[in-house]
């Protein structure tokens, strides 16, 4: 074990973020994702719901300034309300990235496109729909 690295990060999502450089993409995708058929690297963490993920990942991971919007959601289909937990990600990308964590929304199949040109895909159990997230990986300053 290791002081200051949340539980919820195996050691295989911590050595793909250890390898990931500036400008590569992970994807953290709901327990509806088809991350299997669209992962290049495939990390299970089934258990666990994406806002926790999210913020474990954040906590280690900058988001990359040199882009307009580090963070793509999957945007809803027509008449659908926006997600709640999509408040949840932005609170939790404000508290870890203050300075820069806008999200874009990216229609369905583009966003699966995304996915598969990513550096990973993380599955989750989490439950609530429209729920996926991919991040953009900046550069450590410190």
């Amino acid at each position: 074990m290791l002081k200051g690295i949340p539980s919820v990060l195996s050691p295989e999502l911590l050595k793909i973020l250890m390898e990931m450089g500036h400008g590569d993409e992970l994807v953290i995708g709901d327990g509806n994702f088809p991350a299997a058929a669209n992962a290049r690297r495939l990390v299970r963490l089934d258990g666990h719901g994406v806002p926790e993920v999210l913020d474990a990942i954040l906590k280690l991971m900058p988001l990359d300034t040199y882009v307009e919007a580090p963070m793509a959601l999957m945007a809803v289909g027509a008449g659908e309300d926006t997600p709640p937990i999509w408040a949840e990600y932005e609170r939790i990308a404000a508290a870890r990235e203050p300075a820069h964590h806008a999200m874009e929304q990216i229609e369905r199949f583009a966003f699966y496109e995304r996915a598969r040109k990513a550096y990973a895909v993380v599955a989750t159990g989490e439950s609530a729909v429209y729920a996926n997230v991919i991040l953009k990986k900046g550069v450590v300053k410190e």
